[in-house]
C-alpha cells in the first residue's frame, strides 16, 4: 500500500514511517501544511494519515482539499485533541477513521488495513480475479489455489494491477505506486519492465493466463 503521513512531530512521524515500512508499505512523510498540499496534488495514495494540528494550517483543510479533488485515498485523522467537534467535523468532511494520540502503532496499522479493505476490496480480506487470489494482509498470492512466491515489488505490482484492472496505467503511475515520491529521482523506467517480465513469468508458470498487456506509448493494462 502507498501511504502519506502528515505529522509535524518529528520523532512520532519517523516512528510511524519506520513501522509502516517494516510492514511492507510504501510511505511518504511531510511535516507541514504546504508540503502536504503539494503531495496530495502531485501523487496518488491508498491511505493518508493526517494530524489535525499543523504549524501552518489545519489538517481538516487538507481533508477538504482531498475531497474537492475527488481523491480515492482513505483518510485517517490522528490528533492529540479528543474534542468531539474535531472528530465529527473530520468525519463529516469525509475522513474514514479517527485515532487519538497516544496510540499503538499496531492499532494504526490495523486501522489502515481496515480502511483499505473497505475502500478497495469491498470489505473482503482477499482480492479475486479469475484464477488469481490475493491476500493483501498476508502478502500471499494463489493461482488455482496453488501458492505463488513473489517479491515485495512484484506483489505490489500485481495488487495494483488487479485493483485497477482494465485501466491503462502509465509507467509513471506504476513507478509512483511502487516507489512513492522517490520515483521522481529516476531517469528511466526500464526497471519496471524487469519487474513486469518476472511477474508475468511467475504467474504463467503457476497456470494463470497472460493478463498483462502493453499499451504502446502509454504503459500497461491488466485484464482479459
Amino acid at each position: 500500500m502507498k501511504i502519506l503521513l502528515i505529522e509535524d512531530e518529528k520523532d512520532l512521524g519517523e516512528s510511524i514511517i519506520s513501522y509502516l515500512k517494516s510492514s511492507g508499505n510504501i510511505c511518504d512523510y511531510v511535516r507541514d501544511f504546504d508540503e502536504a498540499n503539494q503531495a496530495i496534488h502531485l501523487y496518488q495514495y491508498d491511505c493518508i494519515i493526517v494530524d489535525i494540528t499543523l504549524p501552518d494550517g489545519s489538517g481538516l483543510e487538507i481533508i477538504r482539499n482531498l475531497k474537492a479533488g475527488h481523491s480515492r485515498a482513505g483518510v485517517i485523522i490522528i490528533s492529540a485533541k479528543n474534542a468531539l467537534d474535531d472528530k465529527l467535523t473530520g468525519l463529516e468532511l469525509g475522513a474514514d477513521d479517527y485515532l487519538t494520540k497516544p496510540f499503538h502503532l499496531a492499532e494504526l496499522n490495523a486501522r489502515i488495513r481496515s480502511v483499505i479493505r473497505r475502500r478497495q476490496y469491498d470489505g473482503e480480506n482477499q482480492v479475486v480475479f479469475n484464477e488469481i487470489m490475493i491476500k493483501p494482509d498476508e502478502f500471499k498470492v494463489f493461482v488455482n489455489t496453488g501458492p505463488v512466491e513473489l517479491t515485495k515489488k512484484e506483489f505490489g505490482l500485481l495488487l495494483y494491477f488487479v485493483t485497477n484492472r482494465n485501466q491503462a496505467l502509465t509507467k509513471e503511475m506504476i513507478a509512483e505506486q511502487l516507489w512513492g515520491s522517490q520515483a521522481d529521482l529516476v531517469d528511466s523506467f526500464e526497471f519496471i519492465y524487469s519487474h513486469m517480465k518476472n511477474l508475468r513469468k511467475k504467474l504463467i508458470a503457476a497456470g494463470a493466463k497472460d493478463y498483462i498487456q502493453t499499451v504502446y506509448g502509454i504503459g500497461y493494462r491488466f485484464g482479459e
